[in-house]
């Protein structure tokens, strides 16, 4: 029982950590998805949870009936299942395409966003930010899951207390005019909250993936993989919840900032800011292994390169990305790959539910 507790605790922040990247803990992702809409963000950031649960479930357990390795090979499961052999093969070589190329440029963000972190805060030159974070995240991938497992297993408590520990401060420091009517009142840059939130969870839906199809076939106790997801949903939605409200009282002020969260903790002094510099780092660490992994997984059963060439050969061609920027490529790649991904989840919910229905029948 203890085993089985421990064990959904760890998969659910190896949940949080795989979609808690470079965007959303540095305060970019949620900014451009939510908190440019008002109080209707908050709504958005709860109808993900929902999508999460229900979706990710249905994965795994997809993922468990029919043994599936890796992530191609739930893509080429859907893509034949609703579409045939021919045009559903060719549909799903041009989604694992596209997914390996969105994980790869995800690496590539990160590595920039570990330029940008340490750079805005320490005023380090940003390829030493950059070759930081590639070597530690190869140390950490040779260890395969065990590693993924254990990073996350760490890190993401630590962002949880120091993330509350800011919300705490921010709320003490806006006791006088914060209200549900004072909330309200921020003001929204842009309509089509709903439109934005499905194309977020999309995205993170179709990101993870390729480390939940993985652990679906490699972690023996299955019903603490649904626990996982169930934990790791609520626990990334207050995360969301509470980044998106300490973005919305900084407004306009965090979009001169590439790293908003830290201009907000900037107020409660330079130790307060240090610790969440090094937690945001370490998430963007967390992720960059999980991408890393999960490419690296998907590359050793379809070409049949070693798992650890595979996140050699990933790094490589990760770095050349970086330079890229990291908020011109999270502007530009997100919302794409949002898009994609939100088709690729409509066509899993309906090849789930077709096979759920010829089974029942």
């Amino acid at each position: 029982m203890k085993k089985n507790i421990i064990l959904s605790f760890q998969i659910s922040t190896v949940f949080i950590g795989t979609l808690v990247g470079a965007g959303l803990a540095s305060g970019q992702e949620i900014k451009q998805f939510f908190s440019i809409f008002g109080y209707k963000s908050f709504f958005g950031i709860m109808l993900c949870a929902i999508l999460y649960i229900l979706v990710c479930n249905m994965i795994i357990k997809m993922s468990i009936e029919r043994r599936l390795p890796s992530y191609n090979y739930l893509i080429k499961a859907v893509s034949v299942g609703l579409l045939g052999n021919t045009f559903g093969n060719i549909i799903s070589k041009v989604l694992e395409f596209i997914t390996g190329s969105f994980i790869l440029c995800s690496s590539g963000i990160i590595l920039a966003g570990s330029g940008a972190l340490l750079n805005q805060f320490l005023g380090i030159p940003k390829f030493i930010g950059i070759f930081l974070m590639l070597f530690v995240a190869l140390i950490t991938l040779l260890r395969n899951t065990k590693g993924l497992i254990e990073i996350n297993s760490f890190i993401v408590p630590c962002l949880i207390i120091v993330v509350l520990t800011v919300f705490l401060l921010s709320m003490f420091y806006y006791r006088k005019v914060i209200s549900l009517d004072y909330i309200k009142d921020i003001p929204k840059y842009k309509d089509g909250w709903l439109k934005s939130t499905f194309l977020y969870a999309g995205y993170n839906i179709f990101g993870c993936i390729g480390v939940l199809v993985p652990l679906s076939s490699e972690l023996p106790n299955k019903k603490s993989l649904y626990w996982g997801i169930f934990i790791g949903s609520v626990g990334l939605t207050v995360l969301c919840l509470i980044i998106n409200l300490l973005l919305m009282l900084n407004i306009p002020y965090i979009f001169h900032y590439e790293i908003p969260l830290l201009y907000i903790a900037n107020r409660f002094g330079k130790l307060i800011q240090f610790i969440l510099l090094i937690i945001i780092w370490l998430e963007m660490f967390s992720t960059e292994v999980s991408d890393v992994y999960s490419l690296g997984k998907a590359m050793e059963n379809s070409f049949k390169i070693s798992y650890n060439k595979s996140i050699i050969i990933l790094l490589a061609l990760a770095l050349p990305i970086s330079s890229l920027g990291f908020v011109n490529l999270i502007t530009v790649l997100y919302p794409a790959f949002g898009v994609v991904s939100l088709i690729f989840v409509i066509l899993f919910v309906v090849y789930y539910i077709k096979t759920l229905n010829t089974k029942l029948n």
